[in-house]
């Protein structure tokens, strides 16, 4: 598929997985789950749909030459630096201004760093699939069949069928729901007409950038602007000026929720957010007891412990303990109830409110 890029956002905090997780080194440059980084991991499953040369990232400043390093097949034109975050509206509409002027008819894949997805081979063909029905004049989103009734992800309704691709069924989509409470999201899951929404979406350039031009005219203006600046050296001044004049906001508020035209394809491809680390111990290889290790520490000693995740390069000796998360890092120690994980971002805020930068 010569016009058929990758497009993967990579500038998040992961603030719920800190003390790892850092502002100098968020969690899509760690190796939380395999043994690359999750930056790294998710170029690597793109192989061989897409070349190197039709992969783009967009990411920040701080990590941009970290990301250059762990991946030097991909072109260092194709790395878009954002100038400071925006959030993910911006930053889609970042790359896909790039991608449309370098090749007026791509179509993009938008995907994230910092996704766990166990098979690999069925994410492929479900974004050759989606390529096929982006042609249609559609705006495809990947959702991701639930396995319970989640709070904190939101959910696409699937009405008709539109059409069976490549051993997946394509329906229109019905709209979006923002993190639904537990009734709602039991019913939708009762219902099977709901999928999670996991943030990937398939479009032309073309269409997204139409998108953008109805639901966000501002943004859009300025980021027609800056195509006329790409690949000269004005481009980072222009980009600079740009950025300053744009809103803060999500690509699902932006243009998702009020799209035309969007499908969805549900599917089943062992994806997981690595949002906290009580979904990193979802997908870790856990023992007999439900107990998953993690760090450079080959020993540990876990005496009547069920269901806790322990990260740690040191040996950690874990005593009558059930469903506890226990995070070390040099400079801090991390002790939760997996059911509490959530709050971690809370220490985040806080360490924010009390100046304590230097955990940060």
């Amino acid at each position: 598929m010569e016009h058929y890029y990758a497009l993967i956002m990579a500038g998040g905090g992961g603030t719920r997985l800190w003390p790892m997780s850092r502002q100098d080194m968020p969690k899509q440059l760690l190796p939380l789950v395999e043994d690359h980084s999750m930056f790294k991991v998710s170029v690597d499953r793109l192989s061989p749909l897409f070349a190197p040369e039709q992969i783009y990232v967009v990411t920040g400043r701080k990590y941009v030459d970290i990301m250059r390093a762990q991946t030097p097949e991909i072109p260092p034109q194709n790395f878009i630096v954002e100038p400071y975050g925006k959030n993910s509206g911006p930053a889609a509409a970042l790359g896909l201004a790039v991608i449309q002027k370098r090749d007026p008819q791509a179509t993009v894949v938008v995907l994230t760093a910092d996704h766990h997805i166990q098979d690999k081979e069925k994410f492929r063909a479900v974004l050759t699939a989606g390529h096929e029905v982006a042609q249609q004049g559609y705006i495809v989103t990947l959702g991701i069949s639930p396995s319970y009734p989640a709070t904190g992800f939101g959910y696409i309704r699937q009405g008709d069928k539109l059409c069976d691709i490549n051993g997946f069924s394509c329906y229109v989509s019905r709209g979006f729901t923002e993190k639904p409470n537990a009734v709602t999201a039991t019913a939708f899951l009762a219902s099977g007409d709901y999928s999670w929404n996991s943030g990937m979406f398939i479009w032309t350039a073309k269409q997204a950038m139409a998108e953008f031009a109805r639901q966000q005219p501002d943004m859009h203006a300025g980021f027609v602007k800056l195509q006329a600046a790409v690949d000269t050296p004005e481009f980072e001044e222009w980009l600079d000026e740009t950025w300053q004049q744009i809103k803060d906001i999500s690509l699902d508020y932006a243009v998702m929720e009020g799209a035309e035209k969007i499908a969805v394809i549900p599917v089943d491809i062992g994806w997981n957010d690595v949002g906290s680390w009580a979904s990193l111990y979802e997908v870790l290889k856990l023992d007999k007891f439900g107990n998953g290790f993690k760090g450079r520490q080959p020993e540990r000693v876990s005496l009547d412990t069920r269901g806790t995740l322990v990260y740690s390069d040191k040996l950690t000796v874990t005593i009558g303990v059930q469903d506890i998360i226990v995070v070390e890092t040099p400079d801090a120690l991390l002790i939760c109830h997996k059911d509490r994980a959530q709050d971690v971002k809370e220490v985040v805020n806080h360490l924010l409110t009390t100046k304590n930068y230097k955990y940060l």
